[in-house]
């Protein structure tokens, strides 16, 4: 038998020590024998990690069903618009990557909030005359989803609570919850075509309340918000002094006639977190790189916020330094023709789904106007052979191979969100299945109102 000997705090009484044997062939093993105390395993999974619980897994996973063996998979639940290779990022965003790599200038770590310089680009190319911005209002981060984390991080404490839509992103939840910060949930209206409803948004609000997330465009809704709602909404955050975590990934991604307004651009007196970043835009999700737009014009962030942030990058010393070094390039070069086409296509998609679902008996869905997504109602009185919108999903993948989000993905029932980034022919088929599943169990709602006048 071998024998190893750990000195412990220094102490060289071999009184103290921990003994550790080992038998070479591994049959017998006695691991921390301490005088005086019986040693034993205690490694406990930590409290932060008990408290994270990513409500989209949790639901697929328990979605325990297989798909029709005879029908090809067609998956309208990933919000990644690169996974059917349809929708590719330019020619000149691949080549500033390429660029960026074999000048070798980009290898080493650079500052935990970035570059100077790609923080300087990020800067240029966001500010207005109405929301000016600088360097050292802009925090590179690891992709959009840090951004929000490092915002929630900074703004809450454990006990305190912030306010997010419902349906909204999962990741909200996740993160607060997390970290111990209490979520309340706001409602959006699907006849008003997602706007908030602000007399409930309102009624949340207490002394415990640090922050209001507003995602605009909205995944999972589609939906992008007028400069008058965005207005009432600063409104309300002004009027109860609180700040406002701005979720701007789909920010320019407007399929419609309506247009996009950046939530800083309208206010100088509520301070603003925009997050955002270059994956949904410029089509790179993978390449990780985000941002976080200090927007204080009224300095009521103060340097505590600000330094505080600074803080928290150094946690992980920032995102890709390869695609920092692309920034430049890729900002300045991209072909406006690029986006252009990647919104007709979105559009045409938009379109086709929501003509082809709205006129299928059963199904109440809501035309998007940005984002790459569609909500879509369940008038579950008609499909009595459900339960609910997860079994409605469930069955709707065993028996055509179609895989939607239920809407309890998104904290709302009884919907199911649609990806609209897949091929043409794929939104065809898939749509057309989903009428011959509806068709299939659909039943009349008789004697509604015959009934109620008896």
């Amino acid at each position: 038998m071998d024998s190893y000997v750990i000195q412990m705090n220094g102490n060289h009484d071999p009184s103290s020590v921990l003994d550790v044997h080992r038998n070479i062939n591994g049959r017998n093993a006695v691991l921390g024998k301490m005088k005086g105390n019986k040693a034993r395993w205690a490694v406990r999974a930590s409290d932060m990690s008990k408290k994270t619980f990513n409500p989209i897994r949790a639901i697929v996973d328990s979605m325990k069903v297989e798909p029709n063996s005879n029908k090809t998979m067609i998956s309208l639940s990933i919000g990644d618009p690169t996974v059917f290779g349809n929708l590719a990022t330019d020619s000149e965003v691949t080549q500033a990557m390429k660029d960026a790599l074999d000048s070798g200038k980009y290898n080493g770590y650079a500052p935990s909030i970035g570059y100077l310089s790609s923080r300087e680009e990020i800067a240029s190319y966001y500010h207005c005359p109405e929301a000016p911005l600088e360097a050292k209002d802009v925090i590179l981060t690891s992709g959009c989803s840090q951004a929000i984390e490092l915002a929630l991080a900074v703004l809450a404490n454990p006990g305190q609570n912030i306010l997010i839509p419902r349906p909204g992103f999962s990741l909200y939840k996740t993160l607060a919850e997390s970290m111990g910060i209490e979520v309340k949930f706001y409602n959006l209206l699907p006849e008003k075509s997602w706007e908030i409803d602000l007399k409930h948004l309102e009624s949340l609000i207490d002394e415990k309340t640090v922050c209001l997330i507003v995602n605009n465009p909205s995944n999972p809704c589609g939906s992008v918000f007028s400069r008058n709602h965005l207005q009432k909404i600063l409104s309300v955050a002004a009027r109860q002094c609180v700040p406002i975590l701005a979720d701007e990934i789909y920010g320019d991604m407007v399929l419609s006639d309506c247009k996009y307004e950046p939530l800083a651009s309208l206010s100088t007196n509520v301070p603003i977190l925009s997050c955002g970043g270059l994956a949904k835009r410029w089509l790179v999700p993978g390449w990780r790189l985000g941002w976080i737009l200090i927007h204080d014009r009224r300095n009521i962030f103060g340097n505590e916020i600000r330094d505080g942030l600074v803080k928290l990058t150094q946690r992980i010393l920032g995102p890709c330094t390869i695609v920092q070094g692309a920034l430049k390039s890729i900002m300045r070069r991209t072909p406006q023709e690029f986006y252009h086409n990647t919104l007709s296509f979105l559009k045409s998609n938009a379109d086709l789904c929501y003509g082809a679902l709205a006129a299928i008996p059963g199904l109440r869905p809501t035309q998007p106007s940005g984002a790459m997504y569609l909500m879509v109602g369940i008038e579950m009185e008609h499909f009595p052979e459900f339960e609910n919108d997860v079994e409605f999903s469930e069955r709707l993948i065993a028996e055509q191979s179609v895989f939607c989000l239920p809407g309890k993905c998104f904290e709302y029932p009884n919907f199911f969100r649609v990806v609209i980034t897949v091929p043409e022919v794929m939104m065809l088929e898939a749509c057309s299945r989903i009428q011959e599943f509806c068709e299939k169990y659909y039943q009349s709602v008789e004697g509604g109102q015959e009934e109620c006048d008896k």
